[in-house]
């Protein structure tokens, strides 16, 4: 419940409207409470001593209180929903938010399903709760502590004997709800990873179509929706107990006041109208009480909710700018570090770096220097670092030990947003949104003309095959790119690097996925734009290996060589191997190339990669 109760931040915003819910409540609940004095006063008065102008003023007064009933029981309804609305707009805003923020190895250990499950259901859950569940609460406890006053203020004797079954309802309440919580955690959990799977086979169809294994992921899909369905089937079986017991003892209730409350009617003791009026209390109790499984139900969901909703809120991120960060110029255009300009040094000082959870070093003693406006090409076999080595340079981790300094400031000192904003970078695999061409290139600087949305595109080579589709650049694209091949998703990503004009670009093997000609291109424009730039490549073409001023050869985690191609070349080590097992056959095809073209042979055309 302590989930909950820390809801109460989000009501701080709307405590004006709390306030009017509560009253409105208030008065539902006296609406309620005066009913069956009314009726009690209809026998005992109207109908004993046959006044029939107290029955037809009694019976408009009942109206109207029908009528208000019903206009303030609108409010209450709107108001409680509003709340709750707004309460699930906040609190998805918020989550979101912060999930934005949290580091790399957050996201490197989370499912995105389970992310998607609690920023929906779980928050889904905490609206039902607090926009009727909440109110009905509260509603049963002042009916309760009402209802019981005037039971004893009417009678004293009989009140006991038909609260008495009351006892029992509450303590297998309490005990209900003391267990249904942790059955709604296990729900929870299950639907994330039922989200979790159904997210993965989506942004998967591809390769499971292409290896047939259709049935293998309907038989997985089937596995984790049969333990959702065997989570919710202890939740009802639960709630299923417990609804029986709930009527049948508010039946016994009944029971007990027709039973003693007959003879003392019989004695005089008490009208038929106390007697009447007092079994019509205990039956507007017995409604909210009835009701109370299915808020400790409600409640049980909502404290699972609350519970995973703020352990992702109480993570907070362990990369974060500091208070005083050292100054970077805001601008897009690679202005510079304070007023000196940013040069593009970077230096890794004795570097350590492990993953979250990690045991082994992913980077041991990286020690490196790297002047402004130098190509690094960094090479090795799978697993070696390279990626680990770049993803430093922009802080998405921090390093174990050792420093990682820009123009020698170390980034634990830099502001997150101005540093970030100063460093290109181009994935392996482009990532592309659902919006238009045109946004995605200006997804780093927003506010950029279309005139330089195309000046980037050209310089990536993507404006001529942009110009050829239906709409240009405001052609919409799929989910992910989905509808362009590899070489045009990977030539916007290069635009969009390019649009933010940064002083250091991290290339990780930018030019895999387009064919010869697009990469020679590519590269001449890339040549262009690396110049004044400090510029690192994952590389795995020996085009890009040659161009280098520094070739890093890795092995893991540590850097093996380090020198220019034909120095390495030279000694014989890790890169001779690299070079004979891969970039040998890369050398000897393009000299075939220039042969055939130089000799004015046909035309040879390159294998596309570009999935056309």
């Amino acid at each position: 419940m302590k989930s909950l109760f820390r809801l109460r931040h989000f009501l701080r915003r709307y405590w004006a409207q709390t306030l009017v819910n509560l009253l409105t409540l208030l008065v539902l609940t006296g609406l309620n409470l005066v009913l069956p004095a009314l009726i009690q006063r209809v026998i005992d008065i109207g109908l004993v001593r046959g006044d029939v102008g107290f029955l037809v003023n009694t019976a408009l007064l009942i109206f109207g209180i029908g009528v208000a009933h019903a206009g303030f029981t609108y409010l209450q309804r709107y108001l409680g929903e509003w709340i709750a609305t707004h309460i699930g707009y906040d609190l998805r805003n918020r989550l979101y938010d912060h999930i934005q923020r949290l580091p790399f190895s957050y996201h490197d250990h989370s499912q995105a399903g389970q992310l998607i499950s609690r920023c929906i259901e779980d928050v889904r859950a905490i609206e039902r709760f607090t926009g009727s569940g909440v109110v009905e609460l509260i509603r049963v406890g002042v009916l309760m502590v009402g209802i019981t006053t005037l039971l004893f203020i009417q009678n004293s004797r009989l009140a006991p004997i038909a609260l008495l079954p009351l006892i029992p309802l509450a303590l297998i309440t309490t005990d209900f709800g003391r267990r249904i919580g942790k059955y709604f955690y296990a729900v929870d959990n299950a639907l994330g990873d039922l989200s979790a799977r159904l997210q993965e086979n989506v942004s998967g169809v591809q390769v499971v179509r292409a290896f047939a294994r259709e049935p293998y992921e309907v038989e997985r899909f089937g596995k984790a929706n049969r333990t959702l369905f065997n989570a919710r089937v202890r939740v009802i079986r639960e709630w299923a107990k417990i609804m029986p017991t709930t009527t049948f003892l508010i039946t016994v209730g009944t029971i007990l006041i027709l039973w003693f409350g007959g003879p003392m009617v019989l004695r005089n003791e008490i009208t038929i109208g106390e007697l009447v009026a007092f079994n019509g209390y205990l039956l507007l109790l017995a409604g909210p009480v009835g009701q109370l499984t299915w808020l400790v139900n409600a409640a049980g969901e909502a404290v699972a909710g609350a519970q995973r909703t703020f352990e992702i809120l109480d993570t907070a991120p362990e990369i974060r700018s500091p208070l005083s960060p050292y100054p970077i110029s805001p601008g897009l255009k690679g202005k510079g570090i304070g007023d000196r300009g940013m040069a593009g040094k970077v230096e890794f000082d004795h570097v350590d770096f492990h993953y979250q959870g990690e045991t082994a070093q992913a980077l041991e003693d990286i020690h490196l220097t790297v002047e402004p406006n130098q190509i690094v090409a960094l090479i090795g076999p799978t697993g070696s670092g390279k990626t680990s080595l770049v993803n430093l340079i922009p802080r998405f981790y921090d390093v174990a030990a050792g420093e990682v300094r820009v123009d020698g400031c170390d980034v634990r000192q830099c502001d997150l947003v101005a540093l970030r904003r100063q460093i290109g970078i181009v994935l392996q695999t482009s990532l592309l949104f659902s919006v238009s061409i045109r946004e995605n290139i200006a997804y780093g600087r927003p506010d950029a003309s279309l005139d330089e949305v195309v000046e980037a595109a050209k310089a990536a080579q993507a404006h001529e095959f942009i110009s050829e589709l239906s709409d240009g650049y405001d052609t919409v694209v799929g989910e992910k790119g989905i509808t362009l091949s590899g070489g045009q998703r990977q030539r916007i990503a290069i635009a969009r690097a390019l649009l933010m004009n940064p002083r250091i670009l991290i290339l990780d093997d930018s030019t895999s996925s387009v064919d010869m000609q697009t990469e020679r291109l590519i590269q001449k424009a890339l040549d262009r734009l690396m110049e004044g730039r400090t510029t690192f490549v994952i590389a795995h073409r020996l085009s890009t290996v040659r161009r280098a001023d520094i070739i890093l050869v890795m092995d893991h985690g540590r850097i093996v060589e380090q020198g220019a191609h034909a120095e390495l070349l030279a000694r014989g080590g890790l890169y001779r191997d690299i070079y004979d097992l891969q970039l040998r056959d890369q050398e000897r095809f393009r000299e075939e190339m220039e042969t055939l073209k130089t000799n004015g042979a046909p035309k040879v055309k390159a294998h596309r990669m570009e999935g056309g």
